[in-house]
């Protein structure tokens, strides 16, 4: 059965009502099914958000589920009293039994939001006063949950960005090569095994203490940042499946990566792919604006080398699944993943030349001047 045909079915077990007008897949996300259904409810028209959770990927749904439920009802609390507050965070609509889910007739899991309307996400940032505000929005949204306290939110993803544990991955798929494609990745899989010594900087340091554990997203690429398409305000975090106990270097890591580039993920012409201090210098302005107050020295030392280290994760698993036959991310086309391994790397290699601007950067800001 398709999913829109399991959604059908666990519509009506959601707190929903009113004339269900329609419904049609939403987004553009790497892995989970996503589509937005439109109501006339008492002739007002309202929008839902329903996702059916990847649980190859998310084992516990009811984990991830509790975490989304903390977290977004710690920030409604902190955003009490703003006209706007269903805007500025995801808000979970309950099934009819009051669970924070409903189960389709093959066993899925669904959650439904409200739908946050008059908004976008970006894929690109075009001037460096987009780049300043998607760091604020990070940076606010670690500060917010800074004093979620106990119980430690489950990991819904264990060792996620892991650098060691993706290597082994890595290299067990490698072993393998199931779909026969390691012969025409040489030239990446040379480099990822290369780097390999300074892709662990990060784990280590959070390991061996040099660096507090933190709430954090996850996954803080830009377009998880839900914008206002009239006010260019950077409103609400979405995408809150990672929420769990990381780095904030892990986070900053993602803005660098996507924010400071000139190109997407996938694209395929690397000549128009570099890394933009402009954009990197206005990026943490604006994420150090709220997060300054909070960063330890080890931190600070490591918040350069944050964006290399997710670019590389990111790269080593873009191959690694492209390697599995692309059981993971969603592809458009063969070679999907390749060609994003390929764009990973050369923004590495685009931030290895510019690195001394990057440190610099980084000085200024924290204070210690050129």
């Amino acid at each position: 059965m398709n999913r829109l045909d399991l959604l059908a079915g666990v519509l009506e077990g959601f707190a929903i009502y009113g004339d269900c007008e329609g419904v049609e897949p939403f987004g553009s996300g790497h892995i989970n099914a996503t589509f937005m259904s439109r109501w006339n409810q008492a002739g007002s028209p309202l929008r839902y958000l329903h996702q059916r959770i990847n649980e190859r990927v998310f084992q516990r749904p009811d984990e991830v589920m509790e975490n989304i439920l903390r977290v977004t009802g710690h920030l409604a609390g902190k955003l009490e009293g703003l006209g706007d507050r269903s805007r500025r965070t995801l808000t979970v609509v309950p099934a009819k039994d009051g669970a924070s889910w409903v189960r389709d007739g093959e066993g899925g899991w669904w959650r439904s939001y409200l739908f946050i309307e008059g908004t976008k996400s970006l894929e690109l940032v075009s001037s460096p006063a987009e780049a300043a505000f998607l760091g604020r929005s990070i940076g606010a949204f670690q500060k917010q949950l800074a004093d979620l306290g106990e119980p430690r939110l489950h990991e819904t993803i264990p060792d996620f960005h892991n650098m060691e544990r993706r290597y082994s991955a890595f290299y067990a798929a490698l072993e393998r090569d199931s779909a026969g494609r390691a012969k025409a990745a040489g030239a990446e899989i040379a480099f990822l095994r290369e780097n390999e010594e300074r892709g662990g900087v990060l784990i280590r340091a959070l390991r061996e203490g040099r660096i507090p554990e933190r709430i954090c997203h996850n996954d803080a690429k830009m377009n998880n940042i839900l914008i206002d398409r009239e006010t260019s305000e950077a409103l609400c975090v979405s995408d809150l499946d990672t929420v769990m106990p990381g780095s904030s270097l892990f986070d900053v890591g993602d803005l660098i990566r996507t924010v400071t580039t000139t190109a997407e993920e996938d694209e395929r012409d690397l000549s128009r792919l570099s890394f933009n201090p402009a954009l990197f210098r206005a990026l943490l302005e604006g994420y150090l604006s709220e997060a300054a107050a909070f960063l330890c020295p080890g931190e600070w030392d490591l918040l350069a080398e944050s964006g290399r280290n997710i670019t590389q994760i990111m790269g080593l698993r873009f191959l690694t699944d492209h390697l599995e036959g692309d059981r993971y991310y969603h592809i458009a086309r063969p070679g999907h993943n390749l060609d994003r391994c390929r764009n990973q790397i050369a923004l590495i290699r685009s931030m290895d030349a510019q690195w001394e601007a990057a440190e610099r950067i980084v000085r200024e800001l924290r204070g210690g001047g050129a």
